[in-house]
């Protein structure tokens, strides 16, 4: 959640840390525009979850997430 320039996690709103609009940790973002299969179809939802409320989402799924290692960090 963005509220006044700075970044919530939307499950536990604990403010992402940041250092004059540089983000000093990793957070994922989501942005979803629902289409016209959906009930929800012309909807824009969005959340941020902290690293840590991402890890317990990911504990919850069925099926394992998809995970590469990423050689060339920028």
């Amino acid at each position: 959640m963005h509220r006044n320039g700075e970044i919530y996690c939307n499950k536990c709103k604990k403010q992402i840390n940041s250092n004059q609009g540089m983000n000093r940790e990793e957070f994922l973002r989501v942005e979803k525009v629902w289409g016209y299969f959906s009930g929800k179809d012309g909807e824009k939802h969005s959340f941020d979850l902290c690293e840590s409320c991402y890890d317990e989402l990911l504990k919850g799924f069925a099926l394992p997430a998809e995970c590469e290692e990423e050689t060339e960090l920028l």
